[in-house]
């Protein structure tokens, strides 16, 4: 058994320099990709209309008893009305606890799972609806790269057969001729040796088997990449350059992130907006400096209250937070709003009336009826 091999430098074989310039291709790639955009462009929505967006989407999984005649007993909710929009070049940050739905609507996304209920809208048309010639290529266009870099991977194909395995699907991408170029082509862009393509996962570390994610998810060219958890599994260092190598792809082939993650410092990091999720929904969205620097729901503040700072002379000046009880269980939500039970704030109208998903002044939306700006997290200067 070989040895894994150690990650790269960051930056190190991606091409990625201060200007973020692109790799000289050896073959055609770059010229594909650039038909393959201006071919997509002929069928994109309006101007100024989002990519992507999620309207109400619902997704319940049944609770069952018995073995032989099983009867449903109840639902587990675990998405439950979310609305979120995704632009043309745009990463979208969505964060929130274990166990809050996000990982689910990242399947729900890549049609993995079907929605209880709600919308999943891409360039005007319904995600739930499609089929056939459609559905497949929506699943060419949003790809995604998954949290586990061990598991998501076959441990008895070599990286390159990983690559191109959706060539075989999508065989009007790349000829048959000339895969194994593009193979190389695409390992040595997400900054790994071109001669790895023969390589098994275990002959790889961590960062570069997720980066043999990221190539895979490249391969089909698609114009939206769901990011689950692309770097909880993997060291602070690698972590970094991850990120990086997410960016410069971005500002090469325009790509649009839903970066899902928990690390609230990572997600500042690559993200435009943020949405903040919780038990199912989405409790507050807006730009990262709005979410991170004036939090309006007491949940989000709770959130940034828990992130370390790296400066000692500011710790001793950020709020404290801290919430009492556990996480309510998806299957037995609590009524109105579903915070309510973790939160100081909350009044007899907070168990009768679900509060709504809009800006109450504070600059931002807010499902919160006592919503509040308050800077949590001292600025760093």
């Amino acid at each position: 058994m070989s040895h894994a091999a150690s990650d790269p430098a960051p930056g190190a074989g991606s091409g990625a320099g201060p200007g973020r310039a692109s790799v000289p291709a050896t073959g055609s790639t770059d010229a594909q990709v650039d038909a393959a955009r201006a071919a997509a462009s002929d069928r994109v929505q309006p101007a100024g209309e989002p990519l992507l967006q999620i309207r109400g989407l619902k997704k319940h999984f049944p609770l069952t008893q018995g073995i032989l005649f099983k009867r449903t007993v109840g639902q587990v909710r675990a998405v439950d009305g979310v609305d979120l929009t995704l632009g043309r070049g745009e990463t979208l940050g969505l964060v929130g606890e274990s166990g809050c739905g996000k990982s689910t609507v990242s399947k729900l996304l890549v049609a993995l799972e079907r929605p209880t209920g709600g919308q999943i809208l891409y360039k005007g048309q319904d995600v739930a609806k499609m089929g056939g010639r459609a559905l497949k290529q929506y699943r060419r266009e949003v790809q995604i790269i998954f949290q586990d870099p061990y598991a998501s991977l076959n441990p008895r194909m070599t990286a390159g057969d990983i690559v191109a395995e959706g060539w075989s699907v999508h065989a009007d991408i790349a000829p048959r001729k000339g895969r194994l170029q593009r193979t190389q082509e695409l390992l040595e862009r997400v900054g790994l040796n071109p001669d790895y393509v023969n390589r098994y996962p275990h002959q790889f570390s961590g960062g570069q088997r997720q980066r043999i994610g990221i190539a895979r998810a490249l391969a089909l060219q698609p114009e939206v990449i769901v990011c689950d958890e692309p770097v909880s599994a993997l060291d602070v260092s690698v972590q970094a350059q991850v990120v990086n190598l997410l960016e410069d792809l971005q500002d090469e082939f325009g790509l649009s992130y839903l970066f899902i993650a928990h690390d609230l410092s990572v997600v500042r990091h690559i993200s435009d907006r943020v949405a903040v999720m919780y038990l199912g929904s989405i409790v507050e969205e807006g730009t990262d400096a709005q979410v991170y620097g004036q939090p309006s729901h007491p949940y989000t503040q709770a959130l940034l209250s828990s992130v370390p700072l790296h400066e000692p002379r500011l710790r001793g000046q950020k709020d404290r937070i801290l919430l009492t009880g556990d996480v309510p269980s998806p299957a037995d939500p609590p009524s109105g709003c579903r915070f309510r039970t973790r939160c100081w704030k909350a009044q007899d109208v907070c168990a009768t009336e679900a509060p709504a998903l809009v800006d109450r002044g504070q600059g931002h939306p807010s499902a919160c009826h006592f919503a509040e700006a308050r800077r949590v997290v001292p600025i760093e200067s």
